[in-house]
């Protein structure tokens, strides 16, 4: 298989991206693939350069922006062109943070409480901002872009002082942003494998950053955080953890793999924060670590994401 890996691009999160496609670069060589490179800035290049290499397939390893929210997808399935990962439908639903907890609460996945705010600060059910600011006293909030992700732009609030500014902050990256209730407790996150029956939870992992909370610098410095694969997890509650990440990829419709991201609370219940469709694959990414937990050593997760990725029926299916 001829493969071009797809990265950079020009969202927040492009040195990720970055990154990440240096590393499905030298993973999928490792595996013995015939590769590509697709690093790019804008879509149109990458367009130009899927119609001149006409690869076999293209591995998305883009992050934010066009590259993550669908319109690539479509792109290249109207070019008839595998890729890696989840469809344009389950790209557009998961990068919108509002739209998936409309879909998570409808398909009883657990969830925190979130409210919109539109740039002009109108929220929905008529709540005010002296309003918003009570839920900021107890139990806090945290205050994201509803289209972004890498933790770009979110602030966490133990109180109401400072909340115009996280949401002026989101409001750089999002005309829309998000006030979600604070859930504490611990931070975990689960690689998610398949579509229908077949899908499935790896390994449970728990991120104890050294920092305040999970910050971008957390996520990409290496040695600030600790990660614990798998996570030590009571049976039940694991159990409770995994059927969650499992039901939100299924709610969006995610195929091939995702990465959900979860709170726990202290008394065991977990909450889906939100779905990745392409998520990183740095060095110290989170899906390559549940891999490795697996079994399965990095270029093997690669040629898994990729040998999958062809067989995937990209027909609009029904949920």
């Amino acid at each position: 298989m001829r493969i071009m890996v797809a990265y950079g691009g020009d969202s927040p999160e492009r040195e990720v991206s970055l990154n990440s496609g240096k590393a499905v670069m030298e993973g999928l060589g490792e595996a013995g693939y015939e590769l590509v490179d697709g690093c790019v800035e804008r879509a149109a290049d990458l367009l130009e350069r899927v119609r001149a290499e006409k690869p076999d397939l293209v591995f998305i390893a883009l992050h934010g922006g066009w590259g993550e929210d669908g319109r690539i997808q479509s792109a290249l399935e109207l070019m008839e062109v595998p890729y890696t990962g989840s469809g344009p439908e389950a790209c557009t639903l998961s990068m919108d943070k509002t739209v998936s907890k409309m879909l998570f609460r409808k398909r009883d996945v657990p969830t925190p409480w979130a409210v919109e705010i539109a740039r002009d600060g109108t929220m929905e059910g008529g709540l005010t901002m002296e309003g918003l600011r009570e839920v900021a006293r107890e139990p806090g909030l945290v205050v994201k872009p509803c289209c972004s992700g890498s933790t770009v732009g979110v602030t966490i609030l133990k109180g109401p002082d400072g909340l115009e500014e996280a949401i002026l902050l989101a409001g750089k990256y999002s005309d829309r942003v998000l006030a979600e209730a604070y859930i504490p407790g611990k931070e975990l996150t689960v690689a998610v494998w398949g579509e229908g029956d077949e899908t499935r939870a790896l390994p449970i992992i728990e991120i104890r950053p050294r920092l305040a909370f999970y910050t971008y610098e957390a996520k990409y410095t290496p040695g600030s955080s600790e990660y614990l694969c798998p996570a030590p997890l009571e049976a039940d509650i694991a159990e409770k953890v995994e059927e969650a990440s499992v039901k939100a990829h299924r709610a969006l419709g995610c195929s091939v793999y995702s990465r959900v991201d979860l709170r726990l609370s202290p008394e065991g219940e977990p909450f889906v924060l939100e779905v990745n469709t392409a998520p990183g694959m740095t060095g110290t990414s989170l899906v390559p670590k549940a891999g490795r937990a697996a079994g399965w050593e990095f270029p093997e997760l690669l040629s898994r994401i990729s040998e999958k990725s062809i067989e995937v029926d990209r027909r609009p299916q029904g949920r």
